[in-house]
């Protein structure tokens, strides 16, 4: 079996929260999905049943598209036999890979399907994603913060598949590397359980504790937008391009798939060699639109380099594509500036007095626009759809069907009639009726009939693009309307069930002799809480893994992110190269909790070092003055 990479199989990977989101993206031309498993997945909130992944799987296989599941969280030593029951669970239900990052799957023994090393393992460097191939994953899942250089340089380094996400939202901090959960709460993102402290806000302070920005959601980037990148991604190497949003709707899903799955196919065209990973055809029956759907703001973040302007200071929350400005206002109306246009139901937001509020429209008169709150909206304030009832209506209102042509050859003989079913990527079936009615009176109008009655493949997957009779069909029989009916329906579900019985494609894992991990002894922030992962390391020389932070209650001092976003250089107080001046030390405050910024200007890297509560890290004196204010 030859790599992906040698026979130039290309995938559009969709998100799934739920069978049903699954279902959709596989009809708006998804390549494979990936789901949650009953738990250990790094989203608690988009687990499935067993039941609802082996129906997945059967669906999927209709048109050759592959299922993977999140068993993605760190594992205690007291949970591994039940994830390794869950992992078999999910195995026997049909998954083609289980995508982890704890390495005690790969100590467990699971055959029959790939393991797919989870961005969660911080895949950032060749070393890395070498020392992978070589422990038998099949594919390396990189990290959302690498730029396309970094990229290359990976698949220079390996022929091991690579995947990378191509849109929707971005961990701040390297993948599998935040421990700012843990230091607020007991929740933890290595546990699937993440607050989402990077979307918070937070003070910035200076060396004495002076509040030099306060309440601004300091560590909150937009979401990722790559759609107008794939053909590079595409010649560096990259054959698996990620939409996430297991957390998403079903709307969100059907939208972006849609969007992605054409430019996708334009690139692919483009490229001799090149071929999507799955079958059928697409048609969503709707205009798909990624500005009309769920987005923090759309960025190409690092992929050309560090950069700034890739933050939403002002708030975290999904604002929508801007409309227009407010001319003039009264309470609960205002007049639009410029050509934007509303609908009653629209939803709207603006920032106003630093924060953002919303509400809906209520009626719209000519350029007034009347909404449900009692609002003077000052004039000038930039005014944003963030649901857009016109097409959601489209959304909802839309038929989208994924499809497969099919061939019909029909012949006859003394005891009754055949048909071969034959599909565009190669499936046949045969089926049969007997006839015992003696030769057909007028065989034309039966044979036209025949010809109407097997075109007609109503709400199957199939298409019958043509019907012809063999050569030497012989003498057409009589045949009634019910009798072709059956042939029909007897011939697609036979043909239905060869393709959903197919063997799936797997690659075998291969480990390398002499493959040892590239770093040394593994630090805390390898995430090894279990005692299969230790021994996993250990067999690769990594003898003596620190204990994972998830192990440890005391988090003071301990760097909880690291990451090549830069609140220096967002905020236009970087000193690398002389390009701007600023206080010497910075240090963000949520409520009680503090941390230390660290930069590493030589890297372009920043650090987040957790210091503990307010009281035990800045001057008295400063802390008295600031409650005081609050």
């Amino acid at each position: 079996m030859e790599r992906v990479q040698g026979h130039g199989k290309i995938e559009l990977l969709a998100p799934a929260r739920d069978l049903q989101s699954a279902r959709a993206a596989i009809d708006c031309g998804a390549d494979a999905v990936y789901m949650g498993g009953p738990r250990f997945g790094a989203r608690q909130a988009a687990g499935n049943s067993v039941a609802d992944i082996a129906a997945a799987v059967e669906y999927a296989r209709r048109f050759g598209v592959r299922v993977y599941v999140t068993l993605n969280t760190v594992l205690f030593d007291d949970e591994l036999a039940e994830a390794e029951r869950v992992a078999r669970q999910v195995i026997a239900a049909g998954a083609d890979a289980l995508i982890v990052q704890d390495m005690a799957y790969a100590e467990m023994g699971l055959q029959g399907v790939e393991l797919h090393a989870s961005t969660q393992m911080f895949n950032a460097s060749p070393e890395k994603a070498a020392f992978l191939a070589g422990c038998g994953f099949s594919r390396v899942i990189l990290e959302r913060n690498l730029s396309l250089r970094e990229i290359r340089r990976i698949r220079a380094a390996t022929d091991v598949e690579l995947e990378c996400f191509v849109h929707g939202a971005i961990c701040v901090c390297y993948s599998g590397r935040c421990y700012m959960s843990r230091t607020m709460s007991p929740r933890s993102g290595n546990r699937g359980d993440c607050m989402q402290a990077c979307r918070l806000p937070y003070d910035l302070l200076g060396a004495d504790g002076e509040v030099l920005m306060a309440g601004k959601h300091l560590l909150s980037v937009r979401d990722m937008d790559l759609s107008g990148r794939l053909g590079e991604l595409l010649d560096a190497g990259v054959t698996s391009f990620k939409i996430e949003g297991r957390l998403k709707d079903e709307s969100y899903v059907r939208n972006v798939i849609a969007w992605y799955r054409t430019r996708l196919d334009r690139e692919i065209a483009a490229r001799p060699g090149l071929t999507r990973a799955s079958e059928g055809r697409s048609v969503p029956g709707f205009e798909p639109d990624i500005a009309r759907t769920f987005s923090r703001g759309h960025t190409e973040y690092f992929f050309d380099g560090r950069r700034a302007g890739v933050s939403t200071p002002d708030t975290p929350k999904a604002v929508g594509s801007l409309v227009c400005r407010v001319a003039r206002s009264g309470a609960g109306w205002f007049e639009l500036q410029g050509e934007g246009e509303f609908v009653p139901g629209d939803g709207i937001c603006f920032l106003y007095g630093g924060g953002l509020s919303g509400t809906n429209v209520n009626g719209v008169q000519g350029r007034c626009v009347c909404i449900n709150r009692e609002w003077c909206i000052p004039p000038g304030t930039e005014i944003y759809r963030n649901y857009d009832r016109r097409f959601t209506a489209q959304l909802e209102a839309a038929r989208t069907r994924r499809s497969v042509g099919v061939e019909v050859t029909v012949t006859f003989d003394e005891g009754g009639v055949q048909a071969e079913f034959r599909d565009d990527d190669g499936f046949s079936a045969t089926a049969s009726v007997p006839c015992t009615h003696g030769a057909a009176r007028e065989p034309a109008r039966v044979s036209e009939m025949l010809r109407t009655q097997l075109s007609r493949s109503g709400d199957t997957m199939f298409d019958v693009m043509r019907v012809r009779f063999g050569e030497g069909a012989g003498e057409v029989p009589f045949l009634r309307v019910s009798e072709a009916n059956a042939l029909r329906r007897e011939g697609l579900d036979e043909l239905l069930r060869r393709r959903v019985e197919r063997t799936p494609e797997r690659w075998p894992a291969q480990l390398r002799s002499g493959n040892r991990y590239p770093y040394g002894v593994p630090a805390a922030s390898e995430n090894v809480t279990n005692r299969l992962a230790r021994r996993f390391y250990d067999r690769f020389g990594g003898e003596g893994a620190a204990p994972g932070y998830d192990l440890q209650t005391d988090l003071r001092g301990v760097t909880v992110m690291r990451t090549p976003f830069c609140v220096r250089r967002e905020h236009g107080m970087c000193l690398k190269g002389r390009k701007g001046t600023g206080p010497s030390q910075l240090r963000l405050r949520h409520g009680a909790f503090v941390y230390r910024l660290e930069f590493d200007c030589a890297e372009c890297m920043m650090s987040v070092v957790f210091e503990g509560r307010a009281r035990d890290t800045l001057p008295a004196e400063r802390v008295a003055e600031d409650q005081l204010k609050r």
